[in-house]
């Protein structure tokens, strides 16, 4: 099987020479830096910068393609009144309303699940005999950006997505910005934001978003943290504004890994894959399975259900350079080799889910057993579809309350804990060469003593 392919998806055998080599190729994402939108991103954030109002306008018609035809004269006709958004919320059909307030719900409910978890504001963790006490404070960032992609589409999940967590957070302002297809958001989009609570919504998108969310304008306030997905422009403006204001992590093409047995059906997991290539061309899916006739299988029925997709050709094109049906072993060596590519989706098609996941180290959402499909994970089970791409998911997490919170170190200490600590910090102090430091120590040590 090593190095077939088939009209569609190449089938690799994990136990052929070169295996190694092949699933270096196609796992590999550049994360080298764009020269070219990096070079055009500096323009515009620097501009934007100085100028504020003008530059951001400027760009905004000059590069948005979907202002097309259209000629605002200030940013502030590109932000959209809320009431816009509650109106498009009662407005929409009962079907679509239905779907939409059906995930609000769950990821809301998911996400406050995941606060209450972490614990109160203020937790004191330890507290010492000797008078020493120390703990972690937790508070909500005060203002947030999220950057929705548009022009081509409208993602109303991705406002849910981001703007839910961030409000469960109890972040003390929401801004949105999006491109839009030709004036205002769709009107699903515009629900989303209403649903989500957000508290203002620009109709601004490209590298010139990135630049007024992180510097602020004469009317897009400042914000401390900027999140959500982008096309390279948007990336590569996150790049260059982290450290004025938190960014979120780089966000690259979108992939599923699935581990499948002689349980999985090769229709369902011919389906996930699909769901996933038809994203971009540069989507990665990958099978993972030791039962050769399921490898068969499923190829067979991803050639035959390619004509009925609308996208038929960004599928094909995805499977052809990114996706492969890898030959294992045995579930061990499948996990072994998750492990080792840290996808961001990670599906779990087996018997017995729960037995794999304890040695399953690098995911950014796990699926476990065959009814739960990566698309209950995109749009409404409750969990945030914003996560680690490209292994990134080795070190980074899905997009949570917590990544809108900030958290304080407390310390407290009583004369005789200062005098217990001071002994310590000083000998470490004058190690260091910093006498002021030790000082400081012996100073509380000498007060403790009278």
């Amino acid at each position: 099987m090593g190095g077939a392919t088939t009209e569609l998806v190449r089938c690799l055998d994990a136990s052929e020479p070169g295996f190694d080599a092949s699933l270096a190729a196609l796992s590999t994402v550049s994360v080298a830096r764009d020269a070219d939108a990096e070079r055009i991103a500096a323009r515009i954030v620097e501009d934007v910068r100085q100028r504020g109002d003008i530059a951001l306008l400027k760009h905004s018609i000059e590069l948005d393609t979907t202002l097309d035809g259209i000629a605002p004269v200030s940013v502030a006709e590109l932000e959209l009144p809320l009431d816009r958004c509650r109106r498009a919320l009662k407005e929409l059909g009962a079907a679509q309303r239905e779907a939409l307030e059906y995930a609000a719900t769950r990821i809301r409910s998911f996400h406050e699940c995941e606060r209450a978890a972490e614990g109160e504001e203020v937790r004191w963790h330890q507290e010492n005999a000797d008078g020493v006490s120390t703990g972690l404070r937790t508070l909500p960032l005060e203002r947030v950006g999220l950057y929705v992609p548009g022009g081509r589409g409208a993602y109303p999940s991705t406002v849910l997505m981001t703007a839910l967590p961030a409000r469960v957070a109890g972040v003390g302002e929401i801004i949105v910005t999006t491109p839009t297809g030709g004036g205002e958001p769709a009107p699903m989009l515009l629900a989303a934001a209403a649903l989500a609570e957000v508290d203002r919504l620009f109709c601004i998108g490209g590298a010139q978003a990135i630049a007024a969310l992180a510097f602020g304008t004469e009317t897009v306030p400042k914000v401390d943290k900027i999140v959500g997905p982008g096309n390279r422009y948007v990336t590569a403006a996150k790049r260059l504004v982290y450290g004025h204001v938190g960014v979120d992590a780089q966000a690259g093409p979108s992939e599923v890994l699935i581990i499948a047995d002689s349980s999985a059906d090769p229709d369902w997991v011919a389906l996930d894959l699909c769901a996933q290539a038809e994203h971009d061309v540069e989507a990665r899916a990958l099978l993972l399975s030791p039962d050769a006739e399921l490898i068969v299988a499923v190829g067979e029925r991803l050639a035959q259900r390619l004509e009925e997709w609308p996208r038929r050709e960004i599928i094909a094109a995805s499977l052809s350079r990114h996706g492969a049906l890898i030959k294992v072993a045995d579930l061990a060596q499948a996990v072994a080799l998750a492990n080792r590519l840290a996808p961001e989706h990670l599906g779990l098609c087996v018997a017995d889910p729960d037995a794999l996941l304890p040695d399953l180290r690098h995911a950014g959402a796990i699926m476990l057993g065959h009814s739960a499909a990566e698309v209950f994970g995109d749009y409404c089970a409750g969990p945030s579809h914003v996560l680690p791409t490209g292994g990134a998911a080795r070190y980074a997490s899905v997009l949570g309350v917590r990544d809108f919170q900030r958290r304080s170190s407390l310390l407290r200490c009583s004369a005789g804990g200062a005098a217990a600590l001071a002994p310590t910090a000083a000998a470490l102090a004058r190690v260091e060469g910093l006498e002021a430091h030790a000082r400081s120590a012996d100073a509380r040590r000498s007060r403790a003593a009278d």
